[in-house]
């Protein structure tokens, strides 16, 4: 049995997905300490591991996964199956790069449109010749809530809730109709500048948020929660042939 462990280090939640061929398990994890690590490994006992990452962990992390497995840390600077013509490739989130082979192993030779909906909203498009073109960055659901929050008197701050109207009847709906819906709207209207641009593209939807939003998106989407573990799954595979 071989398995490869993904981790994924974001801003605001930090996971793991285990592969066999084909995805076991996801685990939340704690917090990215050293000791955490060491009982996947020892729990999950992984051939190879993957790590992705936009946070400053502890180095001692990459250390014991390349002394324990054949370890990769996804960068600009691994081998991908696209190219980055930008003028920084340097400055690309790993977490984007995942994102993008993702859709290309999935769906390849097409025009795909990623959005990941996490701390920020981040719209990635990569084309059918496998070139990722770039796209655009937005403040996430939460960062939105705790900026009302922030910059005034006295709004409170709230925790999303699927459960609003289009009208609100107090502050907190007021707030959650306006930041879930207006971001829905803000999304469908993205897709639609992409489409005045590109006739025919997937769009696909992932990332901690993504509940909230795929019922109120009035665009044809591909909605999947596992989609960074798959694109580093791929990435991994890629670098370890």
């Amino acid at each position: 049995m071989e398995r490869t462990l993904c981790l994924d280090f974001g801003n605001t939640r930090l996971k793991c997905a285990v592969f066999n061929k084909e995805l076991e398990d996801v685990i939340v994890l704690p917090d990215e300490t050293l000791s955490v690590v060491e009982e996947l490994i020892e729990k999950y006992q992984p051939t190879k591991t993957i790590l992705s990452s936009v946070i400053n962990h502890d180095p001692a992390i990459e250390e014991l996964l390349a002394s324990k497995t054949k370890f990769h840390k996804l960068a600009s600077t691994s081998k991908l199956p696209i190219t980055i013509p930008v003028g920084k490739p340097e400055t690309v989130g790993a977490d984007r790069l995942a994102l993008v082979v993702a859709a290309v192993h999935l769906y390849p030779n097409q025009h795909n449109l990623i959005i990941g909906l996490g701390s920020c909203i981040t719209y990635n498009f990569i084309n059918k010749f496998h070139q990722f073109l770039g796209g655009s960055i937005s403040p996430g659901m939460e960062m939105r809530f705790k900026s009302m929050n922030d910059y005034t008197a006295l709004l409170p701050l709230i925790k999303a809730d699927s459960n609003f109207p289009l009208v609100g009847y107090d502050t907190k709906t007021n707030m959650l109709s306006g930041v879930i819906l207006g971001m829905a709207k803000e999304i469908d209207g993205i897709i639609n500048e992409y489409a005045l641009k590109y006739s025919n593209f997937n769009v696909l939807l992932t990332g901690g948020d993504m509940a909230f939003f795929v019922s109120h998106l009035k665009n044809k989407i591909f909605a999947d929660p596992y989609l960074i573990y798959k694109g580093l799954y791929a990435i991994s595979e890629y670098n370890n042939q």
